[in-house]
């Protein structure tokens, strides 16, 4: 046994050095950012996915994993401690703070990183331009005055009775939330009978394959098979299409902020992709992917 201990010796400093070096390249893994996850609003997988995609461009070695699921759902995945970024189309409430207080000790921290006007979709065929919030309100709450495009004064061919075929996001999508809020009303409930869907894309595929519909969806997600509403506040009012510059001037009334949330203040690694998305950089892919930057005053230079 005495001959075999020094022997042994340099073997049990060789394994702990490895150990060390192991922990040691661990932590530098984590310091840098090798692996970020990031879920939540569909309305934002489309930027967000572009923001991941560039970023590992430019700084090789990191990984953004980025998932949909809807808002709700990636708030949830926070407060449950298993994403590091949250994707929102609306503001987190403060039901959802304090459970994230209660079950895990934290407070969430807040990024506004651009804007989306939600627009309201017709088929291109639809001979309807223009159109109120209450107007938009009254084909979607229940009881709602409009209940055929006939009571907008349009007519659409092989529409049976002039039926508007609602078209909605489902509950657990802030895109959902914001239109209740912002059109429909917090106290009303949507009509029974639309077809709610999971994501933005779908609102837009499913309205362009079908002229008696109408629903609603982030303007960057519109195609040549669709129109955009112009919106006015009020009957009179004049009616403005949702576009960037009447986005920033709150000219356009359907228009929101776009969150990102983190379980308080995030790690280095991922502050430093958050300076990133907020940096010039990270804007211009924001209006790349359709939707509206930062007022350039607010953006690091």
């Amino acid at each position: 046994m005495k001959t075999l201990l020094p022997n042994l010796a340099p073997l049990l400093v060789v394994l702990f050095c490895l150990g060390c070096c192991a922990c040691l390249r661990k932590s530098m893994e984590t310091a840098s950012g090798a692996s970020i996850q990031n879920s939540g609003s569909d309305t934002m997988v489309n930027v967000a996915q572009a923001w991941a995609e560039e970023y590992a461009r430019i700084e090789p070695g990191n990984s953004v994993e980025v998932s949909g699921g809807g808002s709700g759902t990636g708030i949830a995945a926070l407060i449950n401690g298993t994403v590091d970024i949250v994707n929102s189309s609306r503001k987190m409430e403060a039901g959802e703070r304090i459970k994230a207080k209660q079950s895990r000790g934290i407070d969430p921290k807040e990024f506004i990183v651009g804007y989306d006007a939600l627009a309201v979709y017709v088929h291109r065929a639809n001979p309807l331009d223009e159109i109120t919030l209450d107007q938009i309100g009254d084909i979607y709450r229940e009881h709602g005055a409009v209940q055929r495009w006939s009571h907008l004064g349009v007519s659409i061919p092989g529409c049976k009775d002039g039926e508007i075929i609602l078209v909605s996001r489902q509950s657990n999508s802030g895109t959902y939330h914001y239109f209740r809020e912002a059109v429909v009303g917090k106290k009303s409930d949507f009509k029974l009978g639309s077809l709610d869907l999971h994501g933005s894309k779908d609102v837009v595929e499913l309205i362009g394959r079908t002229p008696c519909a109408i629903g609603y969806s982030g303007m960057g997600y519109a195609t040549h098979e669709v129109k955009m509403l112009r919106v006015a506040r009020k009957q009179g009012d004049p009616a403005f299409p949702p576009r960037p510059e009447t986005t920033l001037t709150r000219q356009y009334p359907i228009a929101r902020p776009l969150y990102l949330y983190t379980a308080g203040e995030p790690p280095p690694h991922v502050r430093k992709y958050l300076d990133w998305i907020l940096s010039p950089a990270g804007q211009k892919i924001v209006t790349e992917s359709g939707y509206v930057a930062l007022p350039q005053s607010s953006v690091e230079k």
